[in-house]
């Protein structure tokens, strides 16, 4: 994907230096063929599943548009994310509602609009689905999201299954609600489960014992004819060991074998993570004592993960040296201490005006932008086999007061 011809970095065919000089920095780069090919690859791994693109990972309408014409159905866990899937030319029937805390306003846009799914996560939510389907005259599709108390071995931001987690309907209470359900009588109809654990999982374990939970519900709930499984497929950042998404299939299938039960993926993270790119340019090397600080123009505003979660991203420079490489600190020029891209990261000497890449940015990168410190949210450019263009363009200055009164 990514590698050095005549001394310039390339992701494909594409000089991304020339990119960068054209649309300015910082930028997004996303590569839309790999995110279709890794798409693929978990169509391959379970070809019984109905695969929906997580949408929070990245909500680019390029990229939408790409993974719809290959097949992805999708994930969304706001009003806005099916907004904007709608806007991409996603029918809803291809869209799953899910979110811990749904808005009567969304609720009522999602029933409108007809979407395959709503994940309900409390028995609270449920009153208020059925208070506004009835008004609607409206019968959805349920699934219910089980919390299964299992601890999913990932960092504790994204662990989401376990009993302390604000996600989910606890198993006691679920049995309660599949044993009050009357799929006659009820303005509703609870026809599946939901379950995931979080993301980054490092083991097929945590997902068994979860899978294991739901099909005990499963047998108990003949009316229950679907099952989400969730996403959380990892991805390797730097180069650590990970399980395979076929590892996970090899354990799931044989749980799913002889079941006539539809599956759903959600995957978002495995799909866009490594596709992904976050070209910054250094303003200023510092040293001070023994350490070496590049300071770039690209920091926690445009990569947010490596101070919410302590994430580590690679970082290559765009340019190719044969210079002895020592640590240093890349950081942004955000006004805070934690706005830090990369900590002891063996570079060549750079200098102002060099350009990096930090890799591993097509998720949880410019979805979970923002315009602190009044910074403009940078442009996102897609490739398409040898073409690229420019997917959003880079906000200004006047744009972040266009909406003040």
């Amino acid at each position: 994907m990514l590698g050095y011809r005549d001394g310039k970095l390339y992701w494909r065919t594409h000089d991304l230096a020339q990119i960068a000089a054209q649309v300015g920095t910082p930028c997004y780069i996303y590569d839309l063929d790999g995110m279709c090919a890794k798409l693929r690859t978990l169509q391959s791994a379970f070809p019984q599943a109905e695969i929906h693109y997580s949408l929070k990972a990245n909500a680019n309408l390029a990229v939408i548009r790409a993974l719809s014409a290959a097949g992805a159905h999708f994930d969304a866990v706001s009003g806005g994310e099916i907004f904007r899937a709608v806007r991409a030319g996603v029918a809803p029937e291809r869209i799953v509602f899910a979110g811990v805390g749904k808005t009567r306003h969304e609720l009522d846009y999602a029933l409108q609009l007809g979407v395959a799914w709503i994940n309900v996560e409390s028995s609270g939510e449920l009153t208020r689905i059925g208070q506004l389907s009835r008004a609607l005259g409206v019968r959805p599709r349920l699934a219910l999201r089980l919390n299964p108390d299992v601890h999913a071995d990932t960092h504790p931001h994204i662990a989401t299954g376990h009993a302390a987690a604000k996600f989910g309907i606890p198993l006691d209470q679920a049995a309660h609600i599949l044993d009050a359900h009357d799929p006659e009588r009820d303005p509703y109809c609870i026809e599946g489960l939901h379950v995931h654990i979080g993301s980054q999982l490092q083991s097929v374990e945590r997902t068994v014992e979860a899978l294991q939970a739901a099909l005990a519900l499963i047998d108990r709930f003949p009316f229950l004819r679907t099952l989400d499984l969730g996403g959380g497929f990892p991805v390797s950042y730097i180069g650590e060991p990970v399980p395979s998404v076929e590892a996970f299939a090899a354990a799931v299938q044989p749980l799913l074998a002889g079941r006539q039960i539809s599956l759903i993926l959600e995957p978002g993270r495995y799909i866009a993570a490594e596709n992904g790119v976050l070209i910054v340019e250094v303003q200023y090397v510092k040293r001070a004592s023994s350490d070496t600080f590049y300071v770039v123009d690209g920091g926690m505003t445009e990569l947010v993960r490596p101070a919410l979660y302590g994430a580590t991203h690679d970082v290559l420079p765009l340019r190719q040296s044969d210079a002895e490489r020592t640590l240093a600190h890349v950081v942004g020029p955000i006004c805070e201490s934690a706005d830090v891209l990369r900590t002891h990261v063996l570079l060549p000497l750079l200098a102002e005006g060099d350009l990096l890449a930090i890799l591993h940015v097509g998720a949880y990168g410019a979805v979970m932008g923002s315009t602190y410190n009044a910074r403009p949210l940078p442009p996102e450019v897609v490739l398409e086999g040898d073409s690229w263009r420019l997917a959003r363009r880079r906000q200004t200055w006047e744009d972040l007061l266009r909406e003040e009164i």
